[in-house]
């Protein structure tokens, strides 16, 4: 037999407990964790992409249909990374809170691939490496909750607050630990061209063999020109990413003879039991591992 309301007060469990929480839906797994944190205890967050998987390539299935149909918030990165967002929000009919977090940040503009964009410069989605442009995403995120849930407004606000100080201070703490390097030594390549904002924010020489999305190619003699270009500028690790192909990082660190300086977290989370199953540890992990190669 269910309690009754007065049951569960006089129980002294709090109103909060027993409402039912905020169904928000979030486009992959980093916009998702930085949902849970401001929503806390009033939000139950299903990602869409989920940790070690690719937001650019991704598929959305039936169930992610129902799934979005039924919630009254999603949160996306916007920015260009979803491309198949609109053809998900139009077979679900989706009439809820929509939000792009990268909404109104100063975007990066990047060079693709020829055979994606015939060479020309794309919107680079992957704003959230700078740990200044992910306060409004914060911000953006915010208003969403509060938009569809007015009552939590005091609670979304405070833990906001509480979350951006805390990106406040690793940024802090990476600017102190880049700013020790020599900005001669402050070069890395990557898998795919996700660090621009990180390298922009830090003062790094960010090089790559993809585009800005995974589903570029590298043509041969694009990597013959980069195996040139690391030699020449004296390149002293190579990073691969989480769910990257690392063949092609291989072969190049081959030719160039460059050191592979770790696995780098780029567009997902880590498993829970990984080293990057937040935002925040992300991030500190991502530095530590590049501050290792520089030293």
């Amino acid at each position: 037999m269910k309690k009754s309301l007065l049951s569960l007060l006089l129980l002294g469990l709090p109103m909060a407990a027993m409402a039912a929480k905020l169904p928000v839906v979030a486009s992959f797994s980093i916009v998702a964790d930085m949902t849970r944190e401001i929503g806390g205890q009033r939000v139950d967050v299903v990602s869409l992409v989920g940790p070690d998987q690719d937001a650019h390539v991704f598929q959305p299935s039936p169930a992610d249909v129902k799934a979005l149909s039924a919630s009254r918030v999603f949160v996306t990165n916007g920015l260009g990374l979803e491309g198949w967002m609109g053809r998900l929000t139009k077979a679900s009919a989706y009439k809820g809170v929509m939000v792009e977090a990268g909404k109104g940040i100063k975007t990066r503009m990047a060079p693709e691939e020829e055979g994606e964009a015939h060479g020309h410069d794309v919107v680079d989605p992957h704003a959230w490496h700078d740990p200044q442009r992910v306060q409004v995403y914060i911000r953006n995120i915010t208003a969403a909750l509060i938009k569809a849930d007015p009552q939590g407004k005091d609670e979304y606000n405070r833990r906001a607050a509480d979350f951006s100080a805390r990106v406040k201070q690793e940024d802090d703490w990476a600017a102190r630990q880049f700013a020790a390097v020599p900005q001669a030594k402050r070069k890395m390549l990557t898998s795919h061209d996700a660090f621009g904002y990180f390298g922009e924010r830090y003062g790094i020489k960010m090089l790559a063999i993809q585009g800005v999305s995974t589903e570029a190619e590298a043509s041969a003699k694009g990597v013959a020109q980069l195996v040139k270009q690391v030699r020449q500028e004296k390149v002293n690790a190579v990073f691969m990413e989480n769910m990257t192909d690392k063949r092609l990082l291989e072969q190049l660190t081959r030719e160039a003879k460059v050191r592979i300086g770790g696995e780098l977290y780029a567009d997902a989370l880590s498993k829970p039991n990984g080293p990057a199953s937040s935002y925040l540890k992300l991030f500190h992990h991502n530095v530590e591992t590049i501050m290792q190669s520089f030293r």
